[in-house]
């Protein structure tokens, strides 16, 4: 921690948020669309979903999709916590076999395309409209009063199901997006192999408030007869688990975390001791996938000795934004870009926050010693080793402070999710010398990277603000109900900061940004090291300001 550092006052932050208008495209012409079919309910309705879920299949024969999903060869997957990254490991392991993938996952974090990856890479804006406006078109001839257009994530399922199908992919991998029985991936009927990842509370307005409703949604997924995996998990959870699978005659495995000796001296290519237990998962789900759709040659499901080369190389190049990623910001100064440093997480559920704390309090100590293994390429891998030599240069003469830069969803619970934070950061020696509470750029009405109009930039901050007092009444000892904040602004749409001396609220995250790149330099003998984490969506606006 760096004393006596001086941080710029907060008062000049106020005003214009520096987003820049875009023009219309064909490319923004799709996000708009898009944009038009996010419903306005809110995450926790209580209308029929059973009903709403059995229209998909109405909307795969308008689509003429359904012999083309029953020839699919696919893995699907649910679970709480490390569902995206077992599915990118998977992905990686398959691909390195010499197989075509196409993967689905959910959310994106810069752009929609990020959703559908065909051989590992996000698909290119060409095929993306012309698949868009197929599927777009027949949907909008075919549906009417009975059966309208299908809401957000239920259209992105059957455009990734499209895709898919005229790509000819070999091996298709299904991250559920929320629960998993009543889930638009499900739809699916005959997947060669299910796997659920760690569970935990999180959606609970919608999936239930016991671990035994949560895995019971989870476990929605398991098709009669198809082989399923999961890890270990909480008495609760794993009792319904194997219930289900047995009134399906699943056959389940439970999978132990992989041994890291496996790698050669390799490290995975997602960091984080968790990955382990999701790298074993997908491991299971890779060599089940193979030995069942025939290529007996590979299958190294009983093997614990050795892992093959395509699977140590699929393993040790996986690659996932957003979760334990760490990005320099280049803005600062090319020749020092390590001034001000970037550790992205998109933890959002108490467990997550508590392993999110314990990676970054880790990283920010190793760094100095292997940074070249932490450290994301921002464009491309060329780009990133040079970019980590010139930040290694001068490390040692430089102090560091921590920095939060903080969101989360307002169903969310502040109160279980800042304290597992800053208590596991305190254990292992971190203090935040500011934590920074800033609304989303993202808004849940709207898709696509344009910025959102000057209209919308009174944003109700009463949110941020309460979150504030949270992580004040956590460094005062008290219950955060009656502290008195000191308001720059006249109320909480105004566009002014409010701050604490160790905690601020700013109205909107690039007036932050602009703060920090600010501070470092003025603090040239100071290397900031700033957590993101709380929202993936928090994340994703991050990584599109930082990269531009």
């Amino acid at each position: 921690m760096a004393d006596g550092m001086n941080l710029l006052p907060l008062d000049e932050y106020e005003g214009d948020n520096g987003l820049l208008e875009s023009t219309v495209s064909p490319y923004q012409e799709v996000l708009d669309a898009l944009s038009s079919l996010i419903t306005k309910r809110t995450r926790g309705d209580k209308s029929n979903k059973s009903v709403i879920f059995d229209v998909l299949f109405e909307y795969l024969k308008m689509l003429d999709l359904d012999e083309p999903i029953s020839k699919m060869k696919i893995i699907h997957v649910a679970g709480t916590k490390g569902k995206g990254s077992t599915c990118t490991f998977t992905e990686s392991i398959l691909r390195n076999c010499g197989f075509r993938t196409g993967l689905f996952t959910s959310p994106h974090l810069i752009d929609v395309r990020e959703r559908f990856r065909l051989d590992g890479v996000e698909i290119c804006e060409e095929k993306f409209l012309a698949y868009f406006w197929w599927c777009w078109d027949r949907l909008k001839e075919k549906t009417d009063e009975d059966i309208p257009m299908p809401t957000f994530f239920h259209f992105i399922a059957l455009l990734a199901f499209k895709i898919f199908a005229a790509e000819q992919v070999d091996v298709v991998i299904l991250e559920v997006g929320l629960g998993g029985r009543l889930d638009a991936t499900n739809v699916v009927q005959n997947p060669i192999v299910c796997g659920i990842t760690s569970l935990g509370y999180d959606h609970m307005e919608i999936l239930g408030h016991t671990l035994g409703e949560i895995a019971g949604e989870k476990a929605g997924i398991f098709k009669h007869g198809v082989p399923a995996f999961t890890v270990p998990q909480p008495e609760e959870a794993m009792q319904v688990i194997e219930e289900k699978a047995s009134q399906l005659d699943v056959p389940l495995q439970v999978i132990p975390p992989m041994d890291a000796s496996l790698l050669n001296d390799l490290k995975l290519g997602l960091e984080g001791e968790h990955q382990y237990l999701n790298a074993g998962l997908a491991i299971a789900l890779c060599s089940t996938w193979l030995q069942r759709t025939g290529h007996l040659e590979i299958n190294y499901l009983e093997q614990t000795n050795s892992l093959p080369e395509q699977f140590i190389k699929g393993l040790t190049t996986a690659s996932l934004q957003g979760r334990a990623q760490i990005v320099p910001d280049r803005c600062i100064n090319i020749e020092s870009p390590g001034d001000l440093v970037f550790y992205l997480d998109g933890a959002h559920s108490p467990e997550s926050m508590e392993i999110c704390a314990r990676w970054f309090s880790l990283a920010i100590k190793e760094d100095h010693q292997q940074p070249t293994q932490n450290y994301q390429p921002q464009d491309d891998v060329g780009s990133s080793h040079e970019l980590v030599q010139k930040y290694n240069h001068g490390i040692s003469r430089k102090n560091t402070t921590q920095i939060l830069l903080f969101n989360c969803m307002s169903v969310r619970d502040p109160h279980l999710l800042l304290p597992n934070l800053m208590n596991t950061c305190a254990s292992h020696g971190v203090h935040f010398k500011q934590a920074l509470f800033v609304p989303n750029i993202s808004v849940y009405n709207k898709v696509g990277t344009h910025a959102l109009s000057p209209t919308d930039l009174q944003v109700d901050l009463s949110w941020q603000l309460t979150l504030q007092r949270v992580w004040e009444s956590l460094l005062h000892g008290g219950d955060g109900k009656n502290i008195d904040t000191h308001e720059e602004g006249k109320d909480d749409t105004e566009k002014s900061v409010t701050r604490y001396e160790n905690s601020t609220v700013f109205p909107s995250l690039p007036l932050a940004i602009k703060w920090l790149r600010d501070s470092v330099r003025e603090n040239q003998s100071v290397r900031f090291q700033v957590l993101v984490t709380g929202s993936l969506h928090l994340v994703g606006d991050v990584l599109r300001i930082v990269k531009k």
